[in-house]
């Protein structure tokens, strides 16, 4: 009886470690960065942002930052006098814990006006089922993510570890 409820407490972590393995670290503005060249709009519309994902900012310290700004109008008008949140460490990591829309600027003076702003609205993950990310056709559109195979090992590896548990289990039985 023991093992039986170890087995499913097993089951359950494995469930909740495949969930975080599949979420999705987006670099913002795709190869080119965090950066006043990158049209961020446009890259923004060839991704899905699902709750449990991730933006990462990367960019030069000094020259540039990221500000969380708290609405749209304050992201229209690039007013950071407001802003929520403030990061400038050059390889700043932002979670996306709920669904919604959020604002994000550079809080260097002028950057934001020249269009270094990004918009991310995020949906809430799907349960229960697996839906692999389609990278887009251009490289300053894609999420960064692993390799085909080892996406598909994170999928996997829940299961195989199980059926492995289960095989002991039935041997501890006998």
């Amino acid at each position: 009886m023991g093992y039986e409820r170890k087995f499913v407490l097993v089951m359950v972590i494995l469930s909740l470690v495949e969930k975080q393995a599949s979420a999705t670290k987006h670099d913002v503005g795709g190869s080119q960065g965090w950066d006043e060249s990158t049209d961020f709009s446009s890259w923004a519309s060839g991704q899905t942002f699902k709750v449990g994902d991730q933006l990462v900012f990367k960019y030069t310290p000094g020259l540039h930052s990221v500000v969380e700004l708290g609405s749209e109008s304050a992201y229209k008008s690039c007013d950071i006098s407001t802003a929520l949140d403030s990061k400038n460490g050059g390889n700043d990591v932002v979670k996306l814990d709920k669904a919604g829309t959020r604002y994000f600027a550079c809080g260097t003076a002028g950057h934001c006006g020249q269009g270094m702003k990004v918009k991310i609205t995020t949906v809430a993950a799907a349960t229960g089922t697996a839906s692999p990310n389609t990278p887009s056709s251009t490289s300053s559109s894609t999420a960064s993510t692993s390799p085909p195979s080892s996406a598909l090992l994170q999928h996997l590896l829940p299961f195989i570890l199980a059926s492995s548990l289960l095989g002991f289990h039935l041997l501890l039985c006998m």
